[in-house]
């Protein structure tokens, strides 16, 4: 199922004068009886509770000028074949009630005895939520009875929505839709939509019939060039099941038996309870919980045992050693902007920095203040504490902001010298991790080492989460805003988006590199085995990290940091037993699909053969009708028709026993 904006029509001239000659007899819907379904439906927006897709936004739009703002319909998902009775005309986009009569009708279509329907709908998770109530409340719209309706979205529609979608409706994980994309639909737009600009201005009647002879020709076309597509699905299908094979045995042959019997479990029931609630599907995913925030950890801190037991002193270390973590990244934000004026900041420029490093050196000083409470008698005010260098990553350029030139006149001179009578941005704070263990154990204060390593952890997990969904945004900006800018002042407001998306890249980059650095001062090595060195050539912006579950894209082609969205060290076997697991299912979701896509492809051979020779049979019956001789161009048109179909399963025949030596005919 799908929607074509493109073949609009305008409100006709004179509809009294219209004739209609093949009303409802093709593919569009007859015109009274879809009139009156309109009539009478209720089209209710509802939020989408998804993503933001167009086709639902689009439900409300409306052109005045227009009687049709284009057209829906439905096709067969593995042969694109359109199907007869089952397009229709939108009013105002791409509305719930169009589409109910649209499916409606497809479903009705010469399927009696069949139990099962499966239908690809861009925002199927949520049109199917009220189709059967639609239904049932309609005068006009009916479904076979018993019928069971499976639902699902096409592989390059499902990116486009919520992660969980992606294994409850995608194809691949559908028992019995082998291979196929489910975005048949598409590609028949392309070529209807070359004569639906010269159908714009046209009749009603007219621009119908010109729409049904289109359709009608795309489906005899690929009648006709059917035995050919079968030879060539047979042998994409041949070597699939074999390479699929092969992966999903190496695979059984190194897996404990044991978990093999489980996963198979979760497999079966998954596909036995997949109709009636999509999200038990949620087990071809990782099921691991994500990784701790700075805040979850400080409020797993306060709240702890030992912070109770501890008295006053123990339960404010925790928010104290927070706070002194937010000052360091305001010193580390600071630094930044202030490498960014260059070498002659205006008045303004000046000022702001002048403010913000006034507010900083109030924020350690009340900081400083209260570090004698934590950390005991011994400490003094001016003892020695570790003064860590942190190399920017983008440290191409000499430090312009902050380096003045020797060239500079007196007032800029005297102006600069103003600016920089303090640095509170350069300022050491006397935090754990600055003094060190062993200055930690002679204060006798080494119980804040762990505190700080866990809100460390947690900070970490805060800036590796903000990178990876800035580095997302940018990949969806150059798609969305740079691409597609035709002038210079969209381009410009196009790169000023990627230039503010690459500043809180940069920052969060370096407070995730201050923070590695305060673990290696804290002997957390364990934890530097989890959190990596991070290289500039990790923070590029890759069609994996705009689509990560497309086509071809493998976790290994993201960086590190990708992989611990989930709780637990990368190298634990809880970690790898769950990705394992998840790997599992999913290979054996694809050999299930080539296994299924190798015996319809063998079946389609048989039935298409078949077809053909009843279609050669039925036309030479045509010969004579109820026992009266036709005239000769009726028995001429008949024998033609009749010839055409014989050499058509000729030729079917001929190339289904050459692409597989194998094939027999059915009868």
């Amino acid at each position: 199922m799908d929607g074509n904006f493109k073949a609009e029509h305008l409100h006709p001239t004179h509809p009294e004068d219209e004739v209609w000659l093949t009303d409802g007899q093709c593919f569009m819907v007859s015109k009274d009886r879809y009139k009156a379904h309109l009539a009478i439906a209720k089209d209710v927006v509802q939020p989408s509770e998804c993503n933001n897709h167009r086709a639902v936004n689009q439900a409300n739009a409306s052109r005045h000028k227009l009687e049709a703002t284009g057209i829906g319909g439905c096709a067969c998902a593995r042969h694109g074949c359109f199907v007869p009775h089952s397009v229709v005309d939108f009013q105002k986009g791409e509305q719930q009630m169009n589409m109910d009569y649209a499916l409606c009708n497809a479903l009705s279509h010469r399927t009696n005895g069949l139990s099962q329907a499966l239908t690809f709908y861009d925002i199927n998770c949520q049109y199917n939520k009220h189709f059967r109530r639609r239904v049932n409340e309609s005068l006009y719209l009916s479904l076979p009875s018993g019928m069971e309706i499976i639902l699902g979205i096409g592989l390059w529609h499902v990116h486009g929505h919520q992660d969980k979608c992606y294994v409850r409706y995608a194809s691949t994980f559908i028992t019995g839709a082998a291979r196929i994309d489910g975005e048949i639909m598409e590609t028949l737009w392309a070529p209807l939509n070359i004569i639906s600009p010269a159908t714009r201005g046209m009749s009603t009647p007219h621009r119908q019939e010109c729409l049904d002879y289109q359709m009608n020709d795309s489906n005899f076309m690929k009648m006709i060039r059917m035995s050919s597509f079968l030879c060539q699905k047979y042998k994409e299908a041949m070597k699939g099941v074999a390479e699929s094979a092969s992966a999903f045995d190496k695979l059984n042959e190194t897996a404990d038996p044991i978990m093999i019997a489980t996963w198979e479990e979760q497999d079966r029931y998954a596909h036995s309870c997949r109709v009636a609630d999509p999200s038990v599907m949620d087990v071809f995913e990782v099921q691991l919980k994500r990784a701790p925030t700075r805040k979850q950890q400080e409020l797993a801190l306060l709240s702890s045992r030992v912070g109770r037991l501890g008295g006053n002193l123990q339960r404010g270390a925790a928010t104290w050693i927070a706070s002194g973590i937010t000052i360091e990244e305001m010193q580390i934000a600071l630094t930044m902007d202030t490498r960014r004026l260059g070498r002659h900041p205006t008045e303004t420029q000046t000022l702001d920095i002048c403010r913000r490093r006034t507010k900083l050196q109030s924020r350690i000083d009340e900081f400083t203040t209260v570090a004698a409470t934590h950390l005991g008698e011994g400490f003094d005010i001016d003892d020695e504490i570790r003064d860590l260098h942190l190399d920017f990553m983008d440290d191409d350029s000499e430090d312009e902001g902050i380096n003045g030139s020797d060239t500079e006149s007196e007032p800029e001179a005297h102006g600069r010298r103003l600016r920089d009578l303090f640095y509170p941005e350069k300022t050491v704070i006397p935090l754990p991790s600055n003094f060190g263990v062993a200055r930690c154990a002679e204060l006798g204060v080494e119980h804040l080492i762990g505190q700080e390593i866990a809100l460390r952890e947690g900070q970490a997990n805060d800036a590796l989460q903000a990178i990876r969904m800035h580095l997302a945004d940018k990949a969806v900006l150059f798609r969305t805003a740079v691409r597609p800018a035709k002038s210079q002042a969209k381009s410009t407001r196009a790169w000023t988006q990627v230039h503010s998306v690459e500043r809180v890249i940069r920052l969060n980059t370096m407070i995730y590199m201050k923070c590695r650095a305060q673990l290696g001062n804290l002997d957390a090595h364990g934890l530097l085995k989890k959190y990596l060195r991070m290289e500039k050539c990790h923070l590029k912006t890759t069609a994996a990290v705009a689509d990560p579950n497309a086509r071809g894209q493998r976790n290994a082609t993201l960086p590190w940091f990708w992989s611990l969205d989930v709780q637990g060290d990368s190298v634990s076997s809880d970690w790898m037993n769950e990705f394992y697991r998840v790997h599992w299912l999913r290979t054996k979701a694809l050999h299930d699909r080539w296994a299924e896509e190798l015996i319809l492809v063998e079946h389609e051979m048989g039935w298409t053969l078949e077809f053909f020779l009843f279609k050669a049979s039925t036309w030479l019956t045509r010969l004579t009708s109820n026992g009266e001789a036709q005239t000769e161009g009726h028995k001429c048109y008949a024998i033609r028709q009749a010839h055409m179909y014989q050499e058509l399963a000729k030729h079917a025949q001929a190339g289904f026993i050459k692409t597989n030596p194998t094939f027999r005919p059915i009868s």
